[in-house]
Formats: C-alpha cells, sequence, structure tokens
C-alpha cells in the first residue's frame, strides 16, 4: 500500500471547524434521519457526489450509508465526501456518515454559536 495515501489523511476534514456544542446539536438533529444517500460498490463517483450535493443544498444535514460492497473505507469515504462537497463531518458512527453544509441562501439548520475569544486588557490594570 503506497504510503502517499496516509499523508493527506493526518485530520479529519472540516470536523474541526465545529465545536464540540454544535456537532451535538446537529447529532440530535439527525438522530431521526435516514440515509438518503449510498456509497456502494462504485465507491465515491461523480454521481455520488452531485447526490451528495443536492442532498446537502436541499436539506442542510444528511446521512449518508456506505455499503459493505464499498472499495474505500467508512473514514476515507467521510473525508473523501467532506472534502469534495465543502461539508462539515457531524458524526460518523458505524457505517453511517451525518454530513452538514449550510445552505447559502436560506439556512433552516441554527447552530450554537462558537464562544467568544477571550481578550485580555492588559493595559486597564489600576
Amino acid at each position: 500500500m503506497p504510503l502517499d495515501r496516509f499523508v493527506n489523511r493526518v485530520q479529519l476534514p472540516r470536523i474541526m471547524d465545529l465545536t464540540g456544542k454544535q456537532r451535538r446539536h446537529l447529532r440530535a438533529l439527525g438522530h431521526n434521519l435516514d440515509a438518503i444517500v449510498h456509497v456502494g460498490k462504485g465507491g465515491i463517483t461523480d454521481g455520488v457526489v452531485g447526490a451528495v450535493n443536492q442532498a446537502l443544498e436541499d436539506h442542510e444535514l444528511i446521512k449518508v450509508k456506505v455499503l459493505e460492497e464499498s472499495p474505500l473505507d467508512r473514514k476515507e469515504v467521510a473525508e473523501a465526501l467532506a472534502e469534495r462537497c465543502n461539508a462539515f463531518m457531524a458524526q460518523l458512527l458505524g457505517r453511517v456518515v451525518l454530513l452538514y453544509r449550510q445552505h447559502p441562501d436560506n439556512p433552516e439548520i441554527v447552530l450554537p454559536a462558537k464562544p467568544a475569544e477571550s481578550v485580555s486588557d492588559e493595559g486597564s490594570h489600576s
């Protein structure tokens, strides 16, 4: 197995852009969702990417099922779809990936706010 397959897999893509609270919120919203895209023996094709993009455009939060016939590992599928679809991976549980991408014009899901960065006032000591 060539080493270059592992060079770009140091971190899961875009998972760090969401806070833990935001991921929990998305997991709660996605709990009752059914997988609407399946990745099978063909792997990640342009058709699969197009279907994921359309589903994210329509729903913002979707589940993708990685079937056992998939030539790619479930983590590879999650990473590749998040990267190619410019989405956040909220969860990878078993063979199901929960992906989120905010609608550019009409967002329906409101994420909890990220905590404000602490600002130190070093000059205001008296």
